[in-house]
This record gives structure tokens, sequence and C-alpha cells, in this order.
């Protein structure tokens, strides 16, 4: 298994919206990791997906300055 799959969990998260969006890049790293040959391309494919991970989780985070 890649070690990088570790960083999709996200049973751990207490907010709903936050468990909802994380458990759809954990599913996609899932299959990709499952289904891609192992090779540096396909670990810099979930590294990048973990990064597009985050930026949404944050997106879910973001408050509007001032509101």
């Amino acid at each position: 298994m890649n070690a990088l799959l570790q960083f999709f969990a996200y049973e751990h998260l207490r907010d709903q919206a936050l468990r909802d969006t994380s458990k759809r890049f954990h599913d996609l790293a899932h299959e990709l990791a499952a289904t891609l040959p192992a090779n540096a391309e396909s670990t810099t494919a979930l590294r990048k997906l973990l990064e597009a991970k985050d930026c949404a989780v944050r997106a879910v985070l973001f408050k509007q300055p001032g509101a």
C-alpha cells in the first residue's frame, strides 16, 4: 500500500461536511493506488490529489473576511 494513503483518512473528522469532502478524495486515492502501476508518476498523482483534498477542506472551512 502507498504510504501516502494514510493522509486521506477522514474518519477522525467530526464535522460532517469535512467528512463528506474528505471521503471523496479518500475513495479516489484508494482506487488510484489499487489500479495504477506503482511508480514515481502514480506517487506524484497521489501527492497532487492530497494537495487538492487539502484545498477542498480549506474551502469548506473558509470564512469570508468581515463576515
